[in-house]
């Protein structure tokens, strides 16, 4: 396919603390500066419904209703919520949205960066009731309640639903081959104009500094990775990784240093990482397995690092 009459075109704008970022080569038709807006005001849409750092959020408004008391949802959040039950249920709570209040209480979440260790135990000696048996969904009323005191946050899928809000943008505007994302979740659809695939760098799992292991080439998927090496916080001289174990009500501690999955939406993706992190390197590839999704799972033993790859398709992965 001749380049010539095509332009690459790279946006980006702020979003969720961090930013997005789409790449695609079009023609003068393209109106860049009205595909930028279109694309900031998707990712907009969503932080507004399911921020846990914006009060105004529609995701806090659910969490501030009392127990027992349905309020109604946008479609997108609960889109995302029936999203996050089914992958919850599959992988046996390991990926659970209840765990609000632990991430406050470690000092994880918004506005709090220091531990509550009263709040910690008093989250540890009530009687946990994840969800769905906590949360009740009325898809057709667009309507949800909590049945438990508990604290929905929903940072491990949100991201990814992002960038498939995205993906959507550049389809409605009639584009065929893009990259989009917003920090490790990527999603892409067609090739370049020359006829490679769109590649994604598979970052080696390091705290303080960056380089890859590999490269992933994405063939119309998207790709998300979860890991205990880039958000972290330091509580009382201790590096704790953001993820949450519900299993343990603590941070995550285990063998694995970071997992990947490819998958069809950066929002499957972006919560199954998350399942298969907190699941560990052995129960993680069983579910893989089971649910039918490929992912690299990354261990670390003192300074060594080492991968598996589990791939019920051929892994389109390059190593460095």
């Amino acid at each position: 396919m001749s380049t010539d009459k095509f332009a690459r075109r790279a946006l980006n704008g702020p979003t969720m603390g961090t930013r997005w970022s789409a790449v695609t080569y079009a023609d003068d038709d393209v109106d860049a500066a009205a595909l930028a807006a279109d694309l900031q005001q998707a990712v907009d849409d969503v932080e507004r419904e399911m921020s846990a750092w914006r009060p105004d959020s529609d995701l806090e408004r659910l969490n501030r209703t009392p127990v027992g008391v349905w309020t109604n949802v946008p479609r997108k959040l609960m889109q995302v919520l029936e999203a996050a039950l089914l992958v919850g249920a599959l992988s046996d709570g390991a990926f659970d949205i209840g765990v609000g209040d632990l991430v406050k209480a470690w000092g994880l979440g918004a506005g709090s960066r220091s531990l509550d260790a009263d709040g910690i135990a008093s989250l540890c000696g009530r009687p946990w009731s994840p969800p769905p048996k906590s949360l009740q969904l009325d898809p057709v009323a667009l309507r949800a309640r909590r049945l438990a005191p508990l604290r929905l946050d929903l940072s491990g899928i949100a991201k990814g639903f992002g960038v498939d809000e995205l993906a959507r943008v550049m389809r409605a505007a009639g584009l065929s081959s893009w990259l989009v994302g917003i920090d490790g979740e990527m999603r892409a659809a067609g090739s370049k104009p020359n006829g490679n695939p769109w590649a994604v760098g598979h970052e080696r799992p390091h705290r303080d500094t960056r380089s890859l292991m590999g490269v992933i080439e994405l063939d119309d998927s998207a790709v998300a990775t979860s890991g205990d090496y880039r958000h972290v916080v330091e509580i009382d001289g201790r590096r704790h990784a953001h993820t949450i174990d519900p299993r343990r009500a603590a941070p995550l501690v285990n063998d694995l240093a970071s997992v990947t999955v490819l998958a069809p939406t950066a929002m499957a993706a972006d919560a199954w990482a998350t399942a298969l992190l907190v699941l560990g390197a052995e129960a993680g590839a069983e579910l893989a397995h089971r649910v039918g999704l490929s992912a690299i799972f990354v261990t670390r033993e003192g300074e060594s690092l080492s991968s598996r790859e589990i791939s019920l398709i051929d892994l389109p992965l390059t190593k460095c």
